[in-house]
Order: structure tokens, then C-alpha cells, then sequence
């Protein structure tokens, strides 16, 4: 079905524009993390970056099958915050739930409307996905501002994200004492990417 001159159409250039801002957004993130020395929020910030280059790619396909050639869009992204770890993730998930919330709904019934049916379910997918994002960042937003990152208040299992060593305690030590890498590299293993098959 032809999109020209569609919301539809507008609506994919303007998705297409946000994905890349946002990987942008947490790379510059994950690199401030980095500098900082926490090495499980740089990894949960790159981790997002890659999803939302894949939702980059996809709507780059939609708009190539519909005989898009030039995106003409609106620049009205806020600017990346810098240094504030705490503050990059409140930002990250107020933005993840705007976009899981409202954008990608209100863009998936325009595409419904308008009787694209492709479009349609890949929005409602994205914000299903987004909202996975935004959780994910208030999960960690929660634990920094109450002071939890590294302090359970009970015995927690923790999981160097260096050398894979694990230690038990209500908090990781200061540094691995295995490889001697920052508590930034610590994280609870019921949060860890991977854990082992007894799990």
C-alpha cells in the first residue's frame, strides 16, 4: 500500500530518528559510566544502545520497502545529560515509557487507521520492548538513589562482571579480590546477564 504523504510514513521517519538518538544517548552514557568506573551500568547502557540499533534497523527496512530515499524530521530530542549516572538513568526511563506508553501506541493505531498492518504491529512490538527498557533503567535508577547498587541489607550473592568471581555478603568488597577490579564491576548474580544452569 502506497505511504506517501501518510502519518504513517511521517511517524517511521520520526521512530527511525528517536532509535538512533536514544543509541546515541546511552552510548555517550555507557561511556560516562565507563570514566566513572561502573562497569555494570556502562554494560546496561550498551546493552540498550544495541536493542535500539536493531529498532533502528527494522524501521530502516519498513521505510526502504515504502521508496523512502531522504528523512526530513524535526530535531526535538533533549540533549544527552553528562556525568550524573543517576540522573542518566531517571532520564532514560522517563524517555523508554513516554515511548512505550504513548509514542509507539499512538503510533501503531495511526498505522492501523490507515491500514498498514506491518507497520502497525511493529510499533506495538517496539513499545513492548521499550517498556522492558524502562523498567530495566529504573531498576537501577531505584538502587542508586536509595544507596542499594552495592548493599543488599541481607546475604546476596555478588558476581564480578570482570573475572566471574562470586562473593557472598550483604555488599561486594571495594575490589575484586581475585582480580582486583572496582566495585562498579560487581553486581547481584540474580541481575546478571548470564548465570550458570543451576540457576
Amino acid at each position: 500500500m502506497e505511504q506517501t504523504g501518510t502519518t504513517t510514513r511521517e511517524n517511521l521517519m520520526r521512530a527511525f530518528a528517536g532509535e538512533c538518538q536514544a543509541q546515541t544517548r546511552y552510548l555517550l552514557a555507557a561511556r560516562a559510566a565507563s570514566q566513572q568506573q561502573q562497569a555494570v551500568l556502562r554494560q546496561v547502557f550498551e546493552l540498550t544502545a544495541k536493542q535500539e540499533l536493531i529498532h533502528a534497523e527494522l524501521l530502516a527496512k519498513r521505510l526502504s520497502a515504502c521508496g523512502v530515499t531522504e528523512l526530513r524530521f524535526g530535531a526535538d530530542f533533549p540533549p544527552a545529560p553528562a556525568g550524573d549516572l543517576c540522573r542518566m538513568l531517571q532520564e532514560s526511563e522517563q524517555a523508554e515509557r513516554r515511548e512505550a506508553d504513548t509514542v509507539y501506541p499512538a503510533f501503531a493505531e495511526t498505522a492501523a487507521k490507515e491500514g498498514f498492518a506491518e507497520e502497525a504491529a511493529l510499533f506495538r512490538a517496539l513499545a513492548e520492548i521499550e517498556r522492558s527498557h524502562a523498567e530495566r533503567f529504573g531498576l537501577f535508577s531505584g538502587l542508586m538513589q536509595n544507596g542499594q547498587l552495592f548493599c543488599s541489607g541481607e546475604q546476596t550473592v555478588w558476581l564480578c562482571m570482570n573475572c566471574g568471581h562470586l562473593h557472598t555478603g550483604s555488599e561486594p568488597p571495594q575490589s575484586c579480590p581475585v582480580c582486583g577490579a572496582a566495585q562498579g564491576f560487581a553486581v547481584r548474580r540474580v541481575l546478571a546477564p548470564f548465570t550458570d544452569a543451576a540457576d
